[in-house]
């Protein structure tokens, strides 16, 4: 997630206190003055799943990251109900390459963002973005090493009622390509070689992030308020409380791992080393609960261990080549990581790219035409 305008600066600065809880790094490996950073811990199982229409039983594995969720029948509930909230969880672990499938109503309200965020150590980056005033288009992007020279990565596709309307949003995230799908549907495709030759292809662990947030809110630079589609008014009759609703999310890890350890600062897949002596299972079982990542923020705590995610065999054709190393024992989580206040972090503020490339490949949710080619010219930087 980052900002639709070429006015970076002004962006980051202007929006981190609301969007910092959904984009940020702890330690960039990339950074060499960070180098080398702790493993992240990766999901040892092929799938998982929460399904939070069962509760807060269904949290195991995430961790708050600002203000909390709520829990109904209908599923997790992210509330923004007075200024400077902005609710968002994360997963306490990583994957290498997968699919992400998450099954949610967005937000109403003017300004008012619904995100879903793929984010690595060194700011590779995958989003979904929903404009509260919007509720016949969804927002694609993605980011490469937080590369924010230039904001032409963004792309709209059509949905019908996002707000009004449970749909599954879904990554698709190989080695050759992004595919963001919605109920099924291909409606964007990214290539390895349309991102920069793939210089600026997201190409390492990342993990999951849910959240809400006012791009509307009236600290936020002129730009970030254009592009959220304007000022948020904070008040019964703007429509506030504004929530949005998440039903269930299913994962599934190419790459299972103990854990992920950047063994240089290039920032390539290649540089990724697997960890841990994790064999792929042929049945189904119950997943373990938190792999050791700390709860975040106000509020944060771990989850319930009750809840269950499916196993199955990785996906041969998504290999990296990289054995995952036999000797590792666990990743260690020194006391103090994962806080997204920490001085240490690498933070950037929130927001998708508002200009199409040229040669993006776009059609409307339902439509069985999806094509395979990139969505994103090799100019792009």
């Amino acid at each position: 997630m980052r900002y639709s305008s070429t006015a970076a600066a002004a962006f980051a600065a202007a929006a981190l206190p609301l969007a910092f809880a959904q984009t940020y790094s702890n330690c960039n490996p990339m950074n060499a003055s960070q180098f080398p950073c702790t493993p992240d811990v990766g999901l040892d199982t092929s799938s998982f799943t929460s399904d939070f229409t069962q509760g807060s039983s269904a949290n195991t594995s995430w961790s708050y990251v600002a203000e909390s969720v709520n829990y109904a029948s209908d599923g997790a509930e992210f509330t923004i109900a007075q200024r400077g909230q902005a609710p968002t969880i994360e997963t306490d672990f990583s994957i290498f390459y997968g699919k992400v499938s998450v099954t949610m109503k967005a937000a109403k309200g003017q300004g008012i963002i619904s995100s879903i965020v793929l984010q690595s150590d060194d700011l590779d980056e995958i989003d979904w973005e929903f404009l509260g005033g919007d509720n016949a288009n969804v927002q694609t992007n993605y980011f490469g090493k937080g590369n924010t020279t230039t904001y032409d990565r963004g792309l709209g596709v059509a949905v019908s009622t996002p707000q009004d309307t449970s749909h599954t949003y879904t990554v698709d995230w190989t080695k050759e390509s992004v595919k963001w799908q919605i109920d099924g549907t291909t409606v964007r495709t990214l290539n390895y070689a349309d991102a920069v030759g793939g210089a600026n292809f997201p190409q390492t662990p990342m993990n999951i992030r849910l959240g809400i947030w006012a791009g509307g809110d009236p600290d936020n630079s002129y730009w970030t308020i254009v592009w959220a589609g304007g000022n948020t008014t904070y008040s019964a009759e703007a429509g506030m409380p504004w929530t949005m609703l998440v039903e269930k999310v299913e994962i599934t890890n190419y790459n299972p791992a103990e854990g992920y350890n950047y063994t240089d600062t290039s920032g390539s897949s290649d540089s990724i080393k697997l960890l841990g002596d994790y064999t792929a299972p042929t049945m189904t079982g119950a997943a373990a609960g938190n792999t050791g990542a700390a709860g975040i923020g106000a509020g944060a705590h771990s989850g319930d261990s009750s809840a269950a995610a499916t196993s199955t065999a990785t996906p041969a054709d998504s290999a990296t080549g990289s054995s995952p190393d036999a000797s590792y024992t666990g990743v260690p989580v020194p006391a103090g990581t994962s806080t997204p206040s920490s001085a240490n972090g690498s933070g950037s503020g929130s927001g998708s790219g508002s200009s199409d490339s040229p040669s993006a490949t776009s059609v409307a949710a339902g439509d069985s035409s999806s094509s395979s080619s990139s969505s994103n010219s090799s100019a792009e930087v």
